[in-house]
């Protein structure tokens, strides 16, 4: 259960605009199967952390051709720059055929059962060992302790607080699958200074310059640079932070998602912190999260390779996060998806 598969089809409704139908737990979301069917494919290129796809033009139809996939996301790792770090354990291959001949002996629900297996097994009557495996190997698999807030992750509107318009909030399990695919819109606010705040203006003014309009189900992604800092002593505390009144202004457009390249969506901890102790001002807590009891949206954070997405708006985001039973928050793997229409 380490990935969320999901069905989904692209139409055009008759006033021009994209539908997006998704079905949760069945085949991965490729678009329009019909465009986008990977069993079309007729070349690919890893380049870096871009999946360039290449599609044969179809005389009947048009076609998605050199569809760039690129990887938005950080890993979980060990010794990752975290308050909480990850643990992960690796098994190879060789531990992995020992445990899983073991494995074999429990039945579950029936200690008996088991101990007579483990009693059958050294008597070597009921027993798989690692050289029964070909080639004298198993399965190599991973044990994760992390919290649900570790690596890139999308936060519920749980996360904020139990209540979010006047309802209960949604933890990330029941988010609409429809908030986390649609098109994206990249804000660059690289000149904006650790610990500075991102206004409404200064989102207003980058919509501008770019010569775009919010629509609603945008993904508003927020480039401020520090994923270059990933993995560096000062990556907790070399970014802004988005305000209180350019989230809810953006969420009044009718965004849903937006995310940042950042280890926070609000100010680092020390710069709320210290302004809270200075005026005992509870605004500077968090305004950006707490906007959400007011207002329902999610949001990701340690996005990354924002800058690798080579125009500032008509491409796709995809932002499935893993789905975890009344969490906080879960585990993402953010792509941006763009091509051209041929």
């Amino acid at each position: 259960g380490s990935c969320r598969f999901l069905t989904g089809r692209d139409r055009l409704s008759q006033n021009g605009q994209e539908v997006h139908a998704l079905c949760d737990l069945s085949f991965p979301l490729v678009g329009n199967p019909s465009l986008l069917s990977i069993s079309d494919v007729s070349s690919y290129t890893q380049v870096g952390h871009k999946l360039i796809l290449s599609y044969p033009i179809s005389e009947s139809r048009s076609q998605l051709v050199n569809m760039q996939i690129i990887d938005l996301s950080l890993p979980l790792k060990n010794k990752a720059m975290e308050p909480e770090e990850p643990k992960i354990k690796y098994l190879n291959h060789k531990k992995g055929a020992l445990l899983l001949g073991l494995a074999a002996l429990i039945v579950k629900g029936s200690i008996m059962a088991t101990l007579k297996n483990f009693f059958l097994y050294l008597l070597g009557i009921f027993r798989v060992i690692p050289s029964d495996f070909p080639e004298g190997i198993g399965l190599a698999w991973e044990k994760i302790i992390a919290g649900t807030h570790a690596g890139t992750h999308l936060d519920a509107p749980y996360h904020f607080g139990p209540i979010s318009e006047g309802k209960p909030a949604r933890t990330i399990d029941n988010l609409p699958l429809e908030w986390c695919f649609g098109n994206g819109v990249v804000l660059d606010m690289r000149h904006k200074k650790p610990g500075e705040v991102i206004l409404s203006i200064d989102v207003q003014n980058e919509l501008e310059r770019i010569g775009y309009r919010i629509h609603p189900f945008d993904i508003v992604l927020i480039m401020t640079g520090a994923d270059k800092h990933w993995d560096r002593s000062d990556y907790l505390d070399c970014h802004p932070g988005m305000s209180r009144e350019a989230t809810l202004w953006l969420i009044e457009q009718g965004v849903r998602v937006m995310g940042i390249d950042a280890y926070g969506f609000d100010r680092p901890f020390k710069n709320m912190i210290q302004d809270y102790l200075k005026t005992r001002d509870k605004s500077h807590l968090w305004p950006a999260h707490l906007a959400g009891r007011v207002s329902e949206y999610a949001h990701l954070e340690r996005l990354a390779n924002l800058d690798a997405i080579p125009v500032p708006y008509g491409f796709k985001v995809a932002c499935f996060p893993m789905k975890i039973e009344g969490a906080s928050a879960g585990w993402t793997r953010a792509v941006a998806i763009v091509g051209e229409m041929e």
